[in-house]
């Protein structure tokens, strides 16, 4: 063997209040995190299994055990992108070698990304599924961030919901995300609103078997493909017929590796790039901060969304995410 040995386990962070989105609630962060140690020194990674792609925790551990043997007979990452479909395990399993060739080579992952530096990033807030009263609230203790992300119920009072936010937080720009709760109809009622309350993008209106009905939609922000995006370079096929963005996510595309490739595939097919996250902690965010440094927006806060998360955490200060120390990631 000339590769790591490789340990995986579950963790449940708790998060501050429950996440609301119009699939569900959560009160934790369930991530399955992996340790790679070569040499005496360990590469870590997070992934975060995705319910709407079929995927769970126990499955998602059992993949990531299927690649232990080969992990330590020394797969890189491009073998293990070519042997291991796109997902939470390979997003583990990739971004701790990336820590781990980072400790090993004594630089960071962005040295090793060719990348010429990188900087904090302005970062979307999230406010979840609540009451129009309750949002107003919520707005108003964060009235001051450049950017809040509004989670929508598509059960009629979405704009209610809006245009409380955007009263109580009128100097924030605005980011709209239905996770396909919305019909077409509710997207042509929201539509001549958006821009006048302040809103940037909307994300992932209708579910994505009814993306065509998107076609005809007069809006005047951009739509962002969310679920509608699978992860990997060969799902932006199709994508800009109907959206504008595309939102880049670690866990979808399998890895920083693929995702990295993912964005330059796709501004090259005309498509702006967001980067998001799961419901996760500052393991998974640590990367996320190298694969949006060029992005038009970012939407890296799940680690504030927590009650506890790592010693060594990612840092956030006036509505920016800060690149991860080495104690971190990278």
């Amino acid at each position: 063997m000339n590769g790591p040995s490789l340990s995986v386990a579950v963790r449940r962070w708790r998060l501050a209040k429950p996440f609301r989105i119009s699939r569900g609630e959560k009160t934790h962060a369930v991530v399955v995190e992996v340790q790679l140690e070569k040499d005496g020194r360990v590469g870590r990674g997070e992934g975060v299994p995705y319910g709407r792609y079929g995927e769970t925790v126990e499955g998602t551990v059992g993949r990531i055990e299927a690649f232990a043997e080969a992990i330590g007979a020394g797969m890189s990452r491009q073998e293990l992108r070519q042997q291991l479909e796109a997902g939470a395990a390979r997003n583990a399993i990739d971004c701790a070698l990336w820590d781990l060739e980072a400790k090993l080579a004594g630089k960071r992952a962005w040295e090793l990304a060719e990348m010429p530096s990188v900087q904090p990033l302005v970062t979307a807030f999230t406010l979840s599924i609540d009451s129009p009263e309750r949002l107003s609230c919520s707005a108003t203790e964060h009235r001051d961030r450049p950017l809040l992300k509004l989670k929508l119920a598509g059960d009629g009072s979405d704009l209610d919901r809006l245009r409380a936010v955007h009263a109580a937080a009128p100097g924030a720009a605005l980011w709209l995300d239905a996770n396909e709760g919305l019909s077409i109809e509710a997207c042509q009622r929201l539509a001549p609103h958006l821009l006048d309350l302040g809103v940037r993008v909307l994300e992932q209106p209708l579910p994505a078997a009814d993306d065509q009905l998107l076609k005809d939609l007069e809006c005047a922000v951009p739509l962002c493909a969310d679920e509608s995006f699978r992860g990997g370079v060969e799902s932006l096929a199709g994508l800009s017929d109907v959206y504008e963005l595309v939102n880049v996510k670690l866990d979808k595309s399998g890895g920083l590796t693929e995702s990295l490739d993912v964005i330059r595939a796709a501004r090259t097919r005309g498509l702006g790039v967001v980067v998001g996250c799961m419901c996760s902690s500052s393991l998974s965010i640590a990367p996320a901060i190298l694969l949006a440094q060029n992005a038009l927006f970012a939407d890296l806060d799940a680690a504030l969304l927590l009650a506890e998360d790592h010693t060594e955490r990612v840092r956030y200060a006036n509505g920016r995410v800060y690149p991860p120390s080495s104690a971190t990631w990278g």
